[in-house]
């Protein structure tokens, strides 16, 4: 589990001693500081006088119950995260723990690698919701998470605020990377629903034979491999949002389930013949271009009405301007918080670099960058040369188109070498070639080797 740096405060609550010191156990060698409470009284003392990032919390316990505790921590402090463990598990058990405000559901006995994962995703999720608390790099991060300040962000900024407020359906367009759920975020949280549950589904991620089942639950025995009967995600964000994401990639069979739900707010589970009411708001989000797979007959122009009743299209990172500095200048802080490394500088030629760029993995390629760049820089400052190469011809962007191919490609070969300095090796490494054609190369266009 790769948790920050800096101690995470995680409050257990079980009344079950043992139960307590296996969690304690597990987690205190993952820079997590914790601290027990064998019941919920003990557990709203505790919380009055620490601040935790956390809470692990039983559900059947004396006194008072698990979702009590779930319900004053939602109520009473925002920033905290809640997971629920349970030796009783049900689909209404689920259900009432994720509506209560929980941020996941773990069955007893559980993994060392369930309960790591568990604890991470919560920990993210606050991450993305807390993504930036200086005031000073933008207008309205503090509420969104998002880092900018270029007109095309401040549009989808204003449409957010006028989007979440009503319970109209939402598709949000853009490119891979660009940020789609952050912004589904963000019109949840700020919305009436924000106190219930934002359940994320990754459309394209999910096995076609396996969707319906995930979207709409099951009963026990309704076809080979349901051993249990589970809830499907529809139900656990009933009251609250559910986000598709990649609706592009579901099959018009699922297309024709999903109109039902759109249309008549009944979900079928797997196996029943009942229908069960839900209300949940639903956004959706795709990279491809919904109205030209219309035209072509892979998705149903029903269903795309129904989504897009508002529409939001997220800038790609390369319109964005000087986001990309603020972005940079951010990630660069975050990474070197979490590696408990100095922040770094970066050189006026890399910082033109970046700018350059194209960035095809937009918001996401920029930070993936960063965040090796901080790992493996020993230096105080960034050079070009510490930049993926790939990134490297767009230091020469401003070249213009009047040269031939022989000139472009002996000044790109000399930029090459300078930023490596005079390193071959890493050269040919860079250029994508082999140190003999290098060679080659230097003596053809009469570089000094």
């Amino acid at each position: 589990m790769a948790l920050k740096k800096k101690e995470i405060h995680i409050l257990v609550v079980d009344d079950v001693q043992d139960t307590r010191e296996l969690i304690k156990r597990n987690l205190q060698d993952k820079s997590c500081l914790i601290h027990t409470a064998a019941d919920v009284p003990e557990a709203l003392r505790i919380l009055e006088s620490s601040t935790f990032d956390l809470v692990i919390t039983d559900i059947k316990m004396p006194k008072v119950s698990g979702l009590d505790l779930v319900r004053h921590v939602r109520e009473n402090y925002k920033k905290m995260e809640v997971i629920i463990i349970t030796g009783y598990p049900s689909i209404g058990g689920a259900v009432e723990a994720v509506k209560a405000g929980a941020e996941d559901y773990l069955v007893k006995p559980f993994t060392d690698e369930e309960l790591y994962a568990a604890v991470e995703k919560s920990l993210e999720k606050q991450r993305a919701r807390l993504a930036c608390s200086d005031d000073s790099l933008c207008e309205d991060v503090e509420n969104y998470g998002m880092i900018g300040e270029s007109e095309p962000l401040k549009v989808v900024l204003r449409t957010i605020k006028k989007t979440a407020g009503i319970p109209a359906t939402v598709l949000i367009m853009g490119e891979s990377g660009t940020g789609k759920e952050l912004v589904a975020r963000a019109i949840h949280y700020n919305g009436p629903r924000a106190a219930a549950k934002f359940v994320p589904v990754n459309c394209g991620g999910i096995p076609e034979g396996l969707l319906e089942s995930e979207l709409f639950g099951h009963l026990k025995g309704s076809f080979t491999g349901a051993t249990e009967t589970r809830a499907g995600f529809f139900q656990i964000a009933d009251g609250g949002t559910i986000f598709l994401d990649e609706i592009s990639e579901t099959t018009t069979a699922m297309q024709v389930k999903l109109l039902r739900v759109l249309q008549e707010k009944e979900v079928n589970m797997i196996g029943e013949s009942r229908t069960r009411k839900v209300d949940v708001r639903i956004i959706a989000a795709t990279n491809k271009d919904l109205q030209g797979l219309v035209k072509k007959g892979v998705f149903r122009e029903d269903l795309f009405f129904r989504l897009n009743v508002i529409m939001i299209p997220i800038p790609p990172l390369r319109e964005r301007g000087n986001d990309i500095l603020l972005l940079t200048r951010y990630f660069a802080s975050k990474y070197a918080d979490e590696f408990g490394k100095p922040v770094m500088e970066f050189s006026d030629k890399a910082i033109k670099t970046l700018c350059s760029y194209h960035w095809p993995g937009n918001v996401r390629e920029l930070e993936n960058v960063i965040q090796r760049l901080i790992v493996v820089n020993e230096g105080e400052q960034i050079d070009v040369a510490d930049l993926p190469s790939l990134m490297h011809f767009s230091a020469l962007s401003g070249a213009g188109f009047n040269r031939t191919l022989a000139e472009i490609q002996a000044e790109y070969i000399r930029n090459v070498l300078q930023n490596v300095k005079g390193n071959k090796t890493r050269a040919a490494e860079v250029l994508g070639i082999d140190r003999k054609t290098l060679r080659e190369k230097l003596k053809k266009y009469k570089i000094e080797d």
